[in-house]
């Protein structure tokens, strides 16, 4: 999918966990505050790493390997559709509802094994999971726009 700047993608699920460790699951909408996160979200206020996002088209590849994963199995925040993320650099900030997020990190490296990688051998998220800071907080939900803020 070529992206270029005009690009407009869609939220497909807000997922959060009261804890961390655990999947996260769609609550369909939530509070972003700046420079924290989600609000009610276990990883909220974790440094540059407030909010982070995947793709559905990036999870459907992991479903050939393990079919009952759905958003929020790989604790992502915000599962995107048609938004390729794989074109994002650190820097490059988004508009996604009402909240202007910036791209604070591309993938992680996982000290602990998820449980889908125990189950398949491979996550997706140290390599397709994008990291953003919060820099205008409000509102997101399931069915919001995301686009590069311009």
């Amino acid at each position: 999918m070529l992206q270029n700047r005009e690009a407009v993608g869609k939220i497909i699920a807000v997922c959060t966990a009261p804890e961390k460790g655990m999947i996260k699951h769609d609550v369909g909408e939530g509070l972003l505050l700046e420079e924290l996160g989600i609000e009610g979200d276990a990883h909220a206020g974790f440094m540059h790493r407030q909010v982070s996002l995947i793709s559905i088209e990036d999870i459907r590849t992991m479903m050939e390997k393990l079919p009952d994963l759905v958003p929020g199995s790989f604790a992502e925040n915000l599962t995107t559709e048609g938004f390729d993320l794989s074109a994002l650099k650190v820097g490059d900030r988004l508009k996604v509802g009402e909240t202007i997020l910036e791209v604070s990190q591309i993938g992680k490296e996982c000290h602990t094994k998820c449980e889908v990688f125990r189950k398949t051998g491979d996550c997706i998220m140290p390599k397709k999971g994008i990291f953003t800071r919060v820099i205008k907080g409000g509102k997101v939900k399931t069915g919001d726009t995301i686009r590069f803020d311009n």
